[in-house]
């Protein structure tokens, strides 16, 4: 049996999964005020069914509550979503995407020295 990965979250799925990871796991009601009310507490409740249903999350119980816990990382998650970004948009090629960012928003002095640190650290990797 090979092991399946979860489908990429969408917009509002990944709002409710940065909370749980910032903030750790939580309940409905805990996750609903982090979003400060932009949507219904019903609206969140559903859709931490359907992303338990999903598999991006799990939910234990705590007496009568449910706590929601992010089932992968946010790394991972990120991961993903950009290797499915740079197939689509950039036929594959990692230079094309980011030569797009960084032409759409400028990076800081802070952000370019860490990049620069990525890629001297890169440049005898072979993957």
């Amino acid at each position: 049996m090979t092991r399946t990965s979860p489908p990429q979250p969408t917009p509002a799925e990944l709002g409710i999964l940065t909370v749980l990871w910032r903030r750790g796991p939580g309940t409905v009601r805990e996750v609903h005020e982090a979003l400060e009310h932009e949507v219904g507490y019903t609206t969140v409740l559903k859709f931490l069914q359907i992303m338990t249903e999903k598999k991006l999350v799990r939910r234990t119980e705590n007496g009568r509550t449910h706590v929601y816990h992010p089932v992968v990382t946010e790394e991972t998650t990120q991961r993903r979503m950009v290797s499915d970004l740079m197939d689509r948009a950039f036929g594959g090629s990692a230079a094309r995407l980011v030569m797009q960012v960084l032409s759409t928003k400028p990076a800081s002095p802070e952000e370019l020295q860490e990049i620069r640190q990525l890629l001297d650290g890169l440049k005898g990797d072979t993957r």
